[in-house]
């Protein structure tokens, strides 16, 4: 089962999709997938009269974000020792933490902009996971667990140069317009129990990036619900960026993106696939 968000931009249609592929329209249910619906519903989405719902025809309609514009986007970094290891990083004792803005969140197939002058954007290919419950103080992974809604394929693109504008403070080369793919499609927490078997893979121009799993990451998706809890509320339909594996252009070993460019992003049969092109602005 998969909640997606199809159509023009700012006019996505609410739609679930069985396991059979059939997909159905949701707007009998909720006017989108935002947190409000989350909260309601992404843990008893079984529970759904499917006899209620029109059919949906997905067809070659604009794919869009799984989730409606979130509260909060919370990126991690260095989330992998090898990644870490690329980065010149020691393996984080506590998770690295930093913020993009909200509205840089697209679909999976939209363009990603590369800002005027900037030379140093980057891919992350990532496991989102988006909040479905209020999450303050929690008491343990345990209790984190209860507060995901479910998994995203998400793509935390950066740009270097403006990454350290700030000091250590990375927002500022996270969050320029364009900066999240993510989809196409939302896999609830009830549905996939256990998200440490994912494969993650990036290819640029169609030569391969990244390849790792998320059972590789430091800090799994639970744990650093519970621990972003302590310092801060996490409310529903947020979105948390979980780190990104080794083969990023900021190894040294690959060319950063440029306009023209071609970025495919891959979670397997799990979390789904990413086709997207880099343009420059204006």
């Amino acid at each position: 089962m998969r909640l997606m968000r199809i159509g023009d931009w700012g006019q996505e249609v609410p739609v679930l999709m069985t396991a059979d592929g059939q997909a159905y329209d949701l707007r009998p249910v909720t006017r989108d997938i935002d947190g409000s619906f989350l909260e309601s519903w992404a843990h008893r989405l079984d529970s759904l009269n499917l006899q209620g719902l029109e059919p949906y025809d997905i067809g070659t309609r604009r794919i869009g974000a799984p989730i409606a514009r979130p509260t909060a986007v919370v990126g991690i970094g260095l989330n992998y020792a090898a990644h870490a290891a690329e980065s010149g990083d020691p393996v984080p004792e506590r998770p690295v933490v930093f913020f993009k803005h909200p509205n840089t969140v697209i679909g999976p197939h939209d363009d990603v902009v590369i800002p005027p002058g900037a030379e140093k954007v980057d891919w992350e290919v990532e496991l989102g996971v988006v909040i479905g419950r209020r999450a303050s103080y929690l008491r343990s992974a345990e209790d984190a667990e209860a507060c995901i809604a479910g998994y995203v394929l998400t793509n935390d693109v950066s740009e270097r140069d403006y990454q350290h504008h700030a000091g250590t403070q990375w927002t500022l080369g996270k969050s320029c317009a364009t900066f999240n793919p993510v989809g196409p499609w939302l896999v609830p927490a009830s549905v996939l129990e256990d998200p440490a078997g994912i494969r993650l893979r990036s290819w640029v121009n169609g030569e391969p990036r990244q390849d790792s799993w998320t059972s590789d990451m430091v800090f799994g998706a639970a744990d650093l619900v519970y621990r972003l809890s302590q310092y801060m509320v996490l409310e529903p339909g947020d979105l948390i960026n979980t780190g990104t594996p080794q083969g990023v252009a900021l190894s040294g070993r690959f060319p950063y993106l440029q306009a023209g460019d071609s970025l495919t992003l891959s979670g397997g049969d799990v979390l789904g696939r990413q086709e997207l092109k880099l343009v420059g602005n204006g």
